[in-house]
């Protein structure tokens, strides 16, 4: 069993990542797709009963936030691990800058993130944490990071 708690701002690769890596062995819980914090709760609820791995691919940029997942996940004995996507803000608003609709987020809502953006440690309860970078192809640099480091 294992929760995977995605950090960073928006337009650093998070989506993407997940398409790559765990599209065909976690649930994808997303606030873009599920629209509010009921439905959320009704899958992670239902992930966390039935014992299926799940990735919650949010911004997910405070200690505050990630609590309610690294909680639940704890009661239920899930292994939890963190991947921090590197958020460089002005780097995330241009990629921003290349989406359309309802995927092009505005640039404020960018910003408010990047402002209240804690970097994950080991404290919150993560048994694992890696270090994310997009590279210019869409392909993603993936670093564990030491307990000492945290």
């Amino acid at each position: 069993m294992e929760t995977i708690l995605f950090t960073g701002i928006q337009a650093t690769g998070k989506s993407t990542f997940y398409k790559q890596y765990f599209a065909d062995t976690h649930i994808r819980i997303n606030l873009d797709m599920l629209k509010t914090r009921h439905r959320e709760n009704i899958l992670l609820n239902a992930c966390i009963e039935a014992k299926q791995r799940f990735v919650v691919d949010n911004t997910n940029p405070t200690v505050a936030v990630r609590h309610k997942y690294i909680e639940m996940a704890t009661a239920a004995e899930f292994k939890i691990i963190g991947y921090y996507f590197q958020s460089k803000i002005q780097e995330a608003i241009k990629r921003n800058s290349t989406r359309s609709g309802k995927a092009c987020i505005p640039e404020k809502g960018i910003r408010a993130a990047y402002a209240k953006l804690q970097i994950p440690t080991f404290s919150e309860g993560f048994d694992v944490l890696y270090y994310v970078t997009i590279n210019e192809n869409n392909t993603f640099t993936i670093n564990q990071w030491s307990k000492k480091q945290s």
